[in-house]
């Protein structure tokens, strides 16, 4: 008995140092993402300008610039990987992510439907992406993601799809939303088609404070109901019928993951455009290094995300400065091969 109850303490120990080696690395890079850029400042300077002490261009560049590119991407890459790691618990294939299975097309399709239909979002002639009302366009992705996600689901009830399958399904789906928007694309002016084009790259540098406040006010509690429900989805993963006999509700359980992944993500999708594969890779890169425990693999892939999805994006400001690169290419190059080499393992399987 005392050795049980020593391995599972050196189990735990092993996942939380993980875990803390994780914040120290983010709260590194958050500071790395700060400092550097077209105009250098110190640590002393960021500190400073945190702490309103600044001179003014420090203030500028930290409060209006980097701080809330920084928020962003740790929120942003929080939603996308606990979205993708509960959809694969709750669609059973490791697959399965926002990105691949058409939620982030059907919310890209609602966001550019509102941007030419209710005229709430556009481009200035001087090249500055805006949206005059946020909460509309984050209730047009919202929908847009949703018909995906339903579609995807009834089609497995119906005709009883495979897990690959239904992967197959949200390809399809998001190819047909692609289109979509292209056909949306054909019919805009020059500035609402500058608007669209530019938010299927996904940037970090859109959200304003308002936006950044909306997305914290739905990813942090999303987080914390998927941590409280971690025991429903370790049951998921030992099977359906033994999820049942546990007592748990698996429809319910299903479609509020879903439903929940779907919100989070159209919003993501709706301030920052279209981030690819963030939500495939790094569930997996968890897995692989403490488990499948859901109790600790949820909120240790929402750091390991913020921290890819950050590092991702100050890659994209500095590699070529001052050209700053869409995000979304960084991650698309990333998890492009991963995605690959998922798919030759599982056919293997």
């Amino acid at each position: 008995m005392r050795e049980a109850e020593e391995r599972y303490r050196v189990y735990l120990r092993r996942k939380l140092a993980f875990g803390l080696l994780l914040l120290i690395s983010l709260a590194f890079v958050s500071s790395w993402a700060l400092c550097v850029g077209d105009i250098h400042l110190s640590v002393a300077q960021v500190l400073k300008a945190l702490f309103g002490r600044g001179d003014p261009r420090s203030d500028l560049v930290i409060w209006n610039i980097r701080l809330p590119r920084v928020i962003a991407a740790l929120l942003v890459g929080t939603a996308l990987s606990i979205s993708g790691c509960v959809m694969q618990c709750i669609l059973r294939n490791p697959l399965a992510s926002p990105f691949t299975m058409g939620i982030s097309h059907g919310a890209m399709f609602g966001a550019a439907l509102a941007i030419i239909t209710l005229d709430v979002g556009g481009a200035e002639s001087s090249g500055r992406i805006f949206i005059n009302n946020p909460y509309i366009v984050t209730l047009s992705a919202f929908l847009g993601a949703l018909i995906g996600v339903f579609v995807v689901l009834i089609l497995a009830k119906l005709r009883d799809l495979t897990p690959e399958a239904m992967i197959l399904a949200g390809v399809a789906i998001g190819s047909l939303f692609t289109a979509g928007t292209m056909l949306i694309q054909y019919f805009a002016d020059e500035l609402q088609l500058a608007a669209m084009v530019y938010w299927t790259f996904g940037d970090l540098s859109r959200p304003v404070w308002r936006e950044i406040a909306i997305m914290a006010f739905l990813i942090p509690p999303s987080l914390f109901l998927f941590i409280g429900r971690s025991w429903d989805y370790n049951a998921l993963e030992s099977g359906e019928e033994t999820a049942k006999s546990l007592g748990v509700n698996t429809q319910r359980v299903r479609l509020i993951g879903m439903i929940i992944s779907s919100l989070i993500t159209s919003i993501c999708v709706a301030f920052v455009g279209i981030i690819g594969f963030i939500g495939l890779i790094t569930p997996h890169i968890c897995r692989l290094i403490i488990g499948g425990d859901y109790r600790f693999l949820i909120p240790i892939s929402a750091v390991l995300g913020s921290l890819i999805l950050l590092i991702s994006d100050t890659l994209a400001r500095t590699l070529i400065s001052p050209i700053v690169l869409p995000v979304g290419v960084i991650t698309s190059f990333m998890g492009a091969p991963t995605f690959l080499y998922l798919l030759v393992k599982l056919q293997r399987r």
